[in-house]
């Protein structure tokens, strides 16, 4: 529905005007300080976007940390732990399943190094993980470009080829703030997707690279896709944009039946009761589907590629913006 204007989203335009108004009285409460915010010791970088639904951004922040960390800086996560069924702050362990701490900090912890902590108050997350973490000398804040209780330094938008659809606000279209919204953050990630007609505002390409599969039940055995070619497979997807994944699939020579499903879907054995030789799934759908399913499960992790270098333009803007406002 939201990639036109059908009769459905103009049904839907008065609630998204609506929505709309109280999302720029929200945002003019925290700008004169009707609401409080807070902010914590250390800079804070944000990764989001206007647009409902993935872009993205675990991706990219898991690109953002990895740099960091190269660059010398020891930097911590904070996420709301989308889809989860648990309300309080906590650090993500280990041991921890998607079901508790949700499925992209989870992701975001094994692959990454760094402390995650998920909470809905990203700043009680931050203050949490600061204290259980001193060591860390910079936060980012996977999803959150809304959250203005957060206090942060620096704020990066990610577009995926999607774009802003019709354009239209929740819930007659996808978007949670207007477009202009896209001219006052500091970096634009194009994720595979058209640049916007803005200038000054600093623009970046991303794009998700990933070759090599590994067995669900064993991540020590690993294929390429010229070993699951000819097979009869089926292809899993609940993430933003489930398509991109087929795509992704299809570029590496393999043939397949799709199954789309909402992002962070929660499976069940019954949605993986396939007849075939093989499911192939992504690294975050992964996580939520260990021993539900009846056919060998085959898993392909994918890498963000962001050029130019995205760490570096952060880095030079906290060296400025560090003490400069906190709020765009």
């Amino acid at each position: 529905m939201w990639r036109g204007r059908g009769l459905r989203a103009w049904l839907l335009l008065p609630f998204a005007l609506l929505f709309f108004a109280l999302a720029r009285l929200r945002r003019l409460a925290y700008r004169r300080g009707w609401l409080k915010s807070g902010k914590l010791p250390v800079p804070v970088v944000v990764v989001g976007n206007i647009v409902a639904g993935g872009a993205g951004k675990t991706p990219l922040t898991l690109w953002l940390a990895e740099r960091l960390r190269a660059a010398g800086r020891r930097p911590g996560i904070v996420s709301r732990g989308y889809g989860r069924v648990t309300h309080d702050i906590r650090k993500v362990g280990a041991g921890d399943t998607a079901h508790e701490v949700g499925d992209e900090p989870l992701l975001l912890a094994r692959r990454c190094g760094c402390p995650v902590v998920v909470g809905a108050d990203r700043l009680a997350a931050g203050r949490a993980l600061l204290a259980a973490h001193p060591e860390c000398d910079l936060l980012l804040c996977d999803d959150g470009l809304q959250h203005y209780r957060l206090q942060r330094d620096v704020e990066i938008a990610v577009i995926d080829r999607r774009g802003l659809m019709n354009g239209w606000p929740l819930p007659a279209g996808p978007l949670r703030e207007p477009a202009s919204r896209l001219r006052e953050v500091d970096a634009l990630v194009l994720h595979d997707a058209v640049a916007p007609p803005w200038p000054g505002v600093p623009r970046f390409t991303m794009r998700l690279t990933g070759q090599r599969f590994h067995r669900l039940d064993d991540p020590s055995v690993v294929c390429g896709a010229e070993q699951l070619a000819g097979l009869k497979l089926h292809a899993v997807a609940g993430i933003g944009e489930p398509q991109r994944f087929f795509d992704h699939l299809a570029r590496l020579g393999l043939a397949f039946e799709a199954h789309p499903f909402p992002d962070h879907h929660p499976y069940r054995a019954a949605d993986l009761e396939f007849s075939g030789d093989a499911i192939v799934m992504t690294e975050k759908d992964a996580l939520k589907c260990a021993g539900l399913a009846r056919l060998p499960v085959w898993v392909l992790p994918v890498e963000a590629h962001v050029e130019p270098d995205l760490a570096r333009h952060v880095l030079a803007i906290l060296e400025k913006k560090t003490n400069g406002p906190a709020i765009a």
